[in-house]
């Protein structure tokens, strides 16, 4: 079988595998059966497998393949869970179609899952140095258990997010925090105005002041990648009845950060803008935004590897700012398609082949296009990294 009918048939063996998120909708799989499939396919492949598990049910997987020793560590990671199916008729079987792979996942990203698997197995006949590892992880869609768990067991020198960007380079992401604010009041009859306080009216000036500073942020200086932080109201509850004057009030508020900005800058803000008014706010999570810098060496070696494709940051959060908070460089490079978190999800089959190319290479692929991956240049050190002859860390 060809690299380019393996791959095709590993994701549709992927996408069949039911791998929703139980923390979002209650009745998914989660990641065990999934996470069993990548354990034993790596295993077959030659790699070393370890599963880590920091809460019962919701594995992942991390297969090494060791180096001869001296060079640097790679490693490639992807997360196993999706989102719930929606509207999707036959989310769990996979269509493949006009060179796309279409099914819940698809996209997002057991695509990517399956360049970076096989992108292990092939790398075994280049004699590397440095160790390539491979993430399978958990719970990326809600609170990255998985890769928060994995990099405390694990390490590598470097490291490459698999998530899809359109092949192009992702060297930048926002962050993000979530705050509680409560106004209180008075609960009363509501015929007597002269012994209630409404809670929910008295959210309105704090409400009226986010959107202030929603413009604000955005008429403030502006990352290179990233553009601006901006802030909305996500959900707001309050009252008990029709009849009744509210006592309680509570907005949940999401705050996009960049670079500079965090849960203890985010909080003060909230708090100016309440000033005197009875209320009170607090942080209830934070995920630092990420970057690294287009002159890294990491960034050189990936870009030089997928022939110079466009630099991005993009505004969502994802594990990528996990790796580099563990110190491990990181950047973000994956295939093209559309439609995640979306009843029509696909992915564009030649752009994963590209992906996988560029990471192992196939000379009889490429030669056309004069192009080699640096993983197949046997006197570089590490995948990816030996591009720039990058230092074991």
């Amino acid at each position: 079988m060809t690299v380019h009918a393996d791959l095709e048939k590993l994701i549709c063996e992927l996408v069949a595998i039911e791998s929703v998120n139980p923390d979002l909708v209650a009745s998914g799989s989660g990641e065990s059966r999934i996470a069993a499939f990548v354990a034993g396919w790596l295993e077959a492949a030659g790699l070393s497998v370890s599963f880590v598990e920091p809460v019962a049910g919701r594995p992942s997987v991390v297969g090494v393949l060791r180096g001869s020793g001296g060079g640097s560590s790679l490693m490639l990671n992807a997360h196993m869970d999706t989102v719930g199916a929606g509207a999707m008729t036959a989310p769990f079987a996979p269509v493949v179609s006009d060179g796309r792979i279409y099914g819940r996942g698809a996209y997002d990203m057991k695509a990517s899952l399956a360049a970076c698997m096989i992108t292990a197995r092939e790398a075994r006949r280049l004699g590397l140095r440095g160790d390539l590892i491979v993430n399978a992880v958990a719970d990326e869609e809600v609170a990255s258990i998985g890769t928060s768990a994995v990099v405390e067991r694990f390490r590598a020198d470097y490291a490459i997010v698999t998530e899809p960007t359109e092949l192009r380079l992702c060297l930048a992401h926002k962050g993000f925090v979530w705050l509680e604010v409560e106004t209180t009041g008075v609960a009363a009859h509501g015929s007597r105005s002269d012994l209630g306080v409404d809670a929910i009216a008295h959210m309105g000036s704090i409400l009226t002041g986010v959107l202030e500073l929603n413009r604000r942020l955005h008429e403030s200086p502006r990352h290179a990648l990233l553009g601006t932080g901006s802030i909305h109201a996500s959900l707001i509850e309050g009252g008990q009845e029709m009849s009744t004057y509210p006592a309680r009030c509570v907005a949940k508020l999401e705050r996009r950060t960049v670079q500079g900005e965090d849960g203890a800058s985010t909080l003060r803000e909230i708090e100016e803008l309440i000033g005197s008014a009875e209320a009170t706010a607090r942080v209830t999570l934070e995920r630092a935004p990420s970057e690294v810098p287009a002159d890294h060496g990491l960034s050189l070696a990936v870009a030089e590897a997928a022939q110079n494709p466009v630099i991005i940051g993009v505004a969502y959060w994802m594990d990528m700012a996990l790796l580099n908070g563990a110190r491990i460089p990181t950047v973000s490079y994956g295939p093209a398609g559309e439609g995640a978190h979306a009843d029509v999800e696909w992915v564009d089959l030649a752009s994963v082949e590209k992906c996988e190319r560029s990471t192992y290479g196939r000379r009889s692929s490429c030669a056309t296009e004069g192009f080699t991956s640096p993983l197949a240049r046997a006197d570089f050190t590490s995948p990816l990294a030996g591009a720039l002859y990058l230092p074991a860390r």
